[in-house]
């Protein structure tokens, strides 16, 4: 489907000969949280994904996909990820660093090529909303399609 509206994570999927679908919604400055953004675009919250932006002790910044209903397990990630600690990098770095803004930050098509960590709960779906890169913006598509697009590593990353 083609979209008047390119975000760079939309265009990594169109070179990657990915299908996917772009969601709009309207945003609301108050509510940014995935919660509320799944009840706009009308999925459950466990079917939209959040992306956070975490730095570990040793291998640095790294992007964790989880469920927009599940909590980050921060031990678990630097487990996987071949760190002894992560924490949630805090939100004024967040642009610098990826190119996005709270409410918008995408695995796909960052300012580098970060190392994705995908919830492994994403399989239950047959398809799963991430940012698109911008507010407003989801993109829907294939788990595997978007583990392809971001070479991420699937594992159990939240609190059961």
């Amino acid at each position: 489907m083609k979209h008047n509206k390119k975000t760079n994570a939309a265009r990594k999927l169109d070179e990657l000969k990915i299908e996917y679908k772009i969601v709009e919604y309207p945003v609301d400055e108050e509510h940014l949280d995935a919660i509320h953004l799944a009840q706009e675009v009308g999925m459950p919250p466990a079917q939209v994904f959040k992306t956070l932006c975490v730095r570990g002790d040793k291998n640095g910044v790294m992007f964790a996909v989880i469920p927009g209903d599940g909590e980050l397990d921060l031990k678990a990630l630097a487990k996987v990820s071949g760190n002894k600690r992560a924490e949630l990098v805090a939100l004024k770095e967040v642009l610098p660093l990826t190119g996005y803004i709270r409410g918008g930050c995408s695995p796909l098509g960052a300012k580098k090529n970060y190392p994705v960590y995908m919830d492994a709960s994403c399989n239950n779906w047959p398809e799963i909303a991430i940012s698109a890169g911008q507010r407003g913006m989801q993109l829907v598509a294939a788990p595997a399609d978007l583990q392809r697009a971001t070479n991420a590593t699937v594992v159990p990353l939240i609190f059961a």
